[in-house]
């Protein structure tokens, strides 16, 4: 059989093949596999050096690369093997559910395609099953975290919330209702599809395609007028259990780029004081855009670099109504986005996010005052960043704060959210299969004195 020509060679050709997108997404899970690489650089150099590749092919690529990530343990169950050649192949049947007849007719080995399926792939795809893989197979989720996602799911529910896991995520939007209603906005994405969410008040769920995107609503004219913000349902009802009200002063102490920062101001109506900060600086950057685009009002305090450098927050000691503390964690509960994220976690990677969430929680203890709150939030599904987390905290503040019970926390909530959520030792868990929405976990504790 003659060799198959190199993907370099079609710089004329604007249109891949969905044999050659196979071609290129194998190429993809190589580089990524090969170097511990996020898959996000590696498909961003796959492009730079395919230039001639169009963005409906990095697309339809980039949806390859993650099915096959979303699957790759369950992928290289049933092919008996774990090469990115494999690994795709088995995902094509698991995630996409295409026959084998389908799968045989992108790898042809004709032109541009993957080579033709061996006698062995043709046997593995026909007969390979997942009902003796063990739970960790099945659920796709690296073995040494089982033990701590079992005690979070429990065992009944488990393999379901594993699976959820391993789906593609919805397209979740947050109505700004400092510039327009839900109505409006959901009339005006009429076209795309767009629904009321299950819970959240303000958001809307906009179907996705096949290849697992949705439109590309961040151009649309009512984005550029701050109508609504791209957040998941999950980050959307963390913001509003953080129970914020008018008047109070609010500290989003890990504000990132300002998702829930974003929220906040339009859950007090501009009417509070609402400052943002983040330990990294680098994080802040788009904050100021989005602030700008959505009307909100935040003051945002930048932390310069350097080992001396000052506390940006000194004035704020004991003034606070409320800190938000979105905590760094493993992101244990966005792995249908990001799925690469689990294969490339490991036990030190929790070890430094139990220690970065110690020391954001003793700096929002110092920032809070007599009968305000801590708002803890991660989008973990491990106990240890949760409830654990929350433990070291209480267990060092020799009685100073304590944990707000989950009925409180849920009174304000939309109906039917307190009978969808997890209620943990000190908080609420939301997670995929339940709430439909990102594994977030929700807490709050109120200082005593």
């Amino acid at each position: 059989m003659a060799p198959i020509p190199s993907l370099h060679t079609r710089a004329r050709r604007r249109i891949l093949t969905p044999a050659a997108r196979c071609a290129a997404a194998i190429e993809v899970l190589a580089e990524i596999g090969s170097r511990r690489r996020p898959a996000a650089d590696a498909l961003k150099d796959w492009g730079l050096a395919h230039r001639f590749a169009g963005s409906g092919d990095r697309a339809a690529i980039a949806s390859l690369v993650y099915d096959a990530l979303r699957r790759r343990a369950s992928a290289a169950w049933i092919m008996g093997a774990d090469s990115p050649r494999a690994i795709l192949i088995g995902s094509l049947r698991l995630q996409q559910g295409l026959a084998v007849p389908s799968i045989a007719g992108l790898f042809s080995g004709e032109g541009f395609a993957p080579d033709p399926l061996t006698e062995v792939e043709w046997e593995r795809l026909s007969e390979g099953r997942l009902d003796t893989a063990p739970p960790e197979i099945a659920g796709d989720v690296p073995d040494w975290i089982l033990p701590a996602l079992r005690e979070a799911l429990g065992e009944e529910a488990l393999l379901p919330e594993l699976r959820a896991l391993a789906r593609r995520a919805p397209l979740d939007l947050r109505v700004n209702t400092l510039v327009t209603d839900r109505d409006a906005a959901r009339a005006a994405l009429a076209h795309a599809g767009a629904e009321p969410t299950p819970h959240a008040p303000q958001g809307l769920r906009v179907p996705i395609g096949a290849d697992g995107r949705g439109p590309p609503l961040h151009v649309e004219p009512e984005f550029l007028e701050g109508w609504y913000e791209i957040q998941d349902e999950g980050s959307q009802l963390a913001a509003l259990l953080a129970g914020a009200k008018a008047g109070e002063t609010i500290v989003d102490l890990c504000a990132g780029g300002g998702g829930k920062t974003l929220a906040l101001a339009a859950l007090t109506g501009n009417r509070g004081r609402l400052v943002a900060t983040d330990g990294d600086p680098r994080r802040l950057a788009p904050i100021h855009e989005r602030l700008r685009r959505a009307k909100a009002q935040a003051e945002v305090r930048t932390p310069r670099g350097g080992r001396g450098r000052a506390d940006v927050l000194e004035d704020l000691d004991g003034k606070v109504d409320r800190v938000l503390v979105d905590a760094p964690c493993t992101g244990s509960g966005t792995w249908r986005r990001n799925p690469d994220a689990k294969w490339r976690l490991r036990p030190g990677s929790l070890a430094t996010r139990l220690a970065e969430q110690d020391a954001v929680l003793a700096r929002a203890g110092r920032l809070v005052r007599p009968g305000g709150r801590i708002v803890y939030v991660t989008c973990s599904l491990i106990p240890e960043e949760n409830d654990g987390s929350l433990g070291r905290f209480l267990a060092g503040a020799g009685g100073t704060f304590a944990s707000v019970p989950a009925a409180d926390l849920l009174a304000g909530a939309p109906a039917g959210l307190a009978d969808a959520v997890r209620v943990t030792a000190r908080g609420v868990q939301m997670s995929p299969a339940l709430t439909g929405t990102d594994g977030f976990y929700v807490a709050a504790l109120e200082r005593r004195a």
